[in-house]
């Protein structure tokens, strides 16, 4: 289900991770992203610093997300620790879990004490009160098509009561605009924030890999298919939003 196990074949990600914290580079990572319809990849520069940042630095629906947290908590593609952090020194029990070995050796640097090197297919066992899946969360689920196979697999990791919490955006204002204000969405049956992604860093590459972005209704639509409450918790600067899913009594 996981669309990083291929880009996770040189661990881009985790290699930058280590490099700037340990004060090796100066270089950032570099990601490519391409819309479904179209051949060219649109690039953009992550500044590496942006991933050890503070609660007082994140997004807000980062800080909402981090404050909504209770109990036992699971962070799904954890990264280099910055939320898990955030919560351990709160006193939450909070869990790290990412398939970058990378990323899990930062976050043991860093300090976090549970952390876990797994796919998150192949996470199981532990039941959870909050799963937090943030910086477009949903992504992990690859495709519309295999939306059903991830919130299953959430399902199995939530404790009775539970919650997740997950982000993602809108992408549709990136696809150019029609002469009545419409969008050009390639009419090729392919959900229009269904994309491809690969990462750069000092010029080693990714493998590209499948990637997420879901509007709020058709996260809701697919939730509610799954056994899902969703409530829009809150909307972001730009076209992000944060959703709280919990589990419809039978």
């Amino acid at each position: 289900m996981s669309p990083q196990n291929e880009f996770m074949n040189k661990d881009v990600l985790g290699i930058a991770l280590r490099d700037h914290f340990k004060g090796k580079t100066s270089e950032q990572l570099i990601t490519y992203m391409k819309l479904n319809g179209y051949d060219e990849w649109i690039e953009d520069e992550l500044p590496l610093q942006y991933l050890f940042r503070e609660y007082s630095d994140m997004p807000f629906i980062e800080q909402r997300a981090l404050d909504l947290c209770r109990g036992k908590v699971l962070d799904v593609g954890c990264g280099a620790g910055s939320h898990a952090l955030y919560l351990q020194n709160k006193e939450v029990d909070v869990t790290g879990l990412d398939q970058s070995k990378g990323a899990i050796a930062v976050c043991r640097l860093r300090g976090l004490q549970n952390r876990v090197l797994k796919q998150l297919d192949d996470y199981r066992g532990t039941k959870f009160d909050t799963l937090l899946l943030l910086m477009n969360g949903i992504g992990l689920a690859g495709r519309m098509e295999q939306l059903d196979q991830f919130f299953q697999k959430l399902k199995t990791l939530l404790a009775p009561g539970g919650q997740v919490l997950i982000d993602s955006s809108d992408i549709i204002y990136m696809y150019e605009e029609d002469e009545d204000g419409g969008f050009l969405v390639p009419d090729n049956d392919i959900y229009y924030g269904e994309v491809i992604f690969k990462m750069e860093y000092k010029g080693q590459e990714s493998a590209p890999f499948h990637w997420l972005y879901l509007d709020f209704k058709s996260l809701q639509k697919a939730a509610g298919d799954n056994g899902f409450s969703c409530e829009l918790v809150s909307y972001g600067e730009h076209y992000d939003y944060l959703a709280r899913l919990s589990l419809e009594k039978e």
